[in-house]
């Protein structure tokens, strides 16, 4: 196999998260005075645009902490590592105390000081009116129990376990029956989403892992269930290995809809799932299941790479074309319908960063020669895009268009999170120090 110095590339990735992204985070995004953190920055990262704290963010910016806190120890400076660990408490308490709604259900967005708001057209905070709701998406649920369960798992504390836990029962009630929002990527009646199937596998296996560390392990076999239920419905429903396509959205009796919606594949979900499934299979020591996930990685990007311009569209049509196909009158004006014919040639730091981790996870387990081909490729796109040339900046400009030229726009919601970016080169740093390792410097 050919090889392009990994031993570099672990320095290089080291130097990118420890010398520019964090930097960044550690001076800008952190709210001393409320606690929680600042995540709603422009694009290029040169200005906060508001306060507004989006549970969905700060639970993932929790996560961000409490792993690194786990995962450098020996081999970062102790004194900083502990910081991680102050700054993840910081958040956990901040949610902890403001993010449930007297239902029980997650808060969308909070103000700064934790209450919670809605935005008006300019993005300015407001309240409620008749018959709106605080609770917006379940998947703000989600990132808050994947925040809490891993500072659980780095602190050893019981209150954010039980909180997580508590959380989960909720979320879990709610799938059940079908009482929930999923904005930004709202869900026509008579579809089901890739998305939610992925969220609960991760959440699920992290989440056990977390009971685990704390002795739960009743708990966490029941977790572990959930999520091998989770697997087997993305490889079993969502997957169409006769077509070699994972489909976003499929109707609710498991079948494909011949249409925009039913047609439409999301080249990220795509790659960040199959790392997901991968985990898993890891722990499950299930090596046929690894291989099937990597399988998809590669149809993905054989699929959805642009051949034009380099890099990975947010959306296409099954086809590798842009989205495409009809619609019953009824859903012309849906909002996934707009976000899929104005967004779908964007292209998004997150999801190359994704890519990157789902490669070389691949790669150290497989070691075939297709995917070093695509992690090289991929990574050097990624390299060449998504870092700010302003170097006192830092933090990578997240989004481009289809020609890799920066764009100011909302794709999902208006925030500027550190958590892919983050978690992709947290991951992808001890897998790189074994393929150092196997394959010399």
């Amino acid at each position: 196999m050919e090889n392009k110095s990994f031993k570099k590339l672990l320095e290089d990735y080291k130097h990118e998260l420890f010398g520019n992204i964090l930097p960044f985070w550690l001076k800008n995004g952190i709210d001393e005075k409320y606690g929680g953190y600042f995540t709603c920055f422009s694009n290029d990262g040169s200005r906060l645009l508001h306060e507004h704290k989006f549970t969905w963010s700060q639970g993932r910016f929790v996560w961000m902490l409490a792993r690194l806190y786990r995962t450098f120890e020996g081999t970062i400076d102790e004194s900083g590592r502990q910081h991680y660990l102050e700054l993840a408490a910081s958040g956990a308490g901040f949610l902890i105390e403001h993010a449930l709604l007297p239902g029980g259900n997650c808060a969308f967005i909070l103000d700064r000081q934790g209450g919670p708001i809605l935005l008006d057209n300019e993005g300015k905070a407001r309240s409620a009116e008749g018959g709106e709701s605080y609770d917006l998406s379940i998947y703000a649920d989600f990132f808050v129990i994947y925040g809490l369960g891993e500072y659980a798992h780095a602190s050893g504390e019981k209150k954010a376990l039980d909180f997580a836990l508590d959380l989960y029962r909720s979320v879990k009630k709610r799938l059940a029956s079908g009482n929930y929002r999923t904005d930004p990527y709202p869900v026509p009646r008579g579809y089901k989403v890739h998305g939610l199937p992925m969220i609960l596998l991760e959440t699920s296996q992290e989440l056990a892992e977390a009971a685990r560390s704390l002795g739960f392990e009743k708990k966490a076999e029941a977790l572990c269930e959930t999520a091998a239920d989770s697997v087997s419905e993305i490889m079993t429903n969502f997957r169409r290995p006769g077509d070699r396509i994972l489909l976003e959205m499929i109707g609710t009796d498991n079948q494909p809809r011949d249409n925009l919606l039913g047609r439409y594949i999301n080249p990220g979900h795509v790659l960040e799932d199959m790392w997901f499934i991968m985990h898993w299979a890891l722990r499950a020591q299930d090596r046929r299941l690894f291989a099937e996930a990597a399988e998809t990685i590669r149809w993905k990007l054989e699929l959805a790479w642009d051949r034009e311009y380099g890099g990975l569209p947010q959306f296409l049509d099954r086809s590798g074309e842009p989205p495409r196909g009809e619609l019953p009158e009824e859903l012309q004006n849906h909002e996934m319908v707009k976000k899929l014919r104005s967004n779908w040639s964007n292209k998004l730091w997150w999801v190359h960063s994704e890519a990157i981790y789902a490669l070389l996870l691949a790669l150290d387990e497989l070691g075939e020669s297709w995917i070093a081909d695509w992690f090289w490729r991929v990574h050097e796109y990624t390299f060449s895009t998504f870092p700010n040339p302003d170097k006192s900046v830092g933090e990578w400009i997240q989004i481009r268009d289809r020609a890799g030229r920066p764009e100011s726009k909302v794709v999902a919601l208006p925030v500027k999170d550190p958590f892919h970016i983050v978690r992709a080169l947290t991951l992808a740093i001890p897998v790189l120090e074994r393929l150092a390792s196997k394959f010399g410097s």
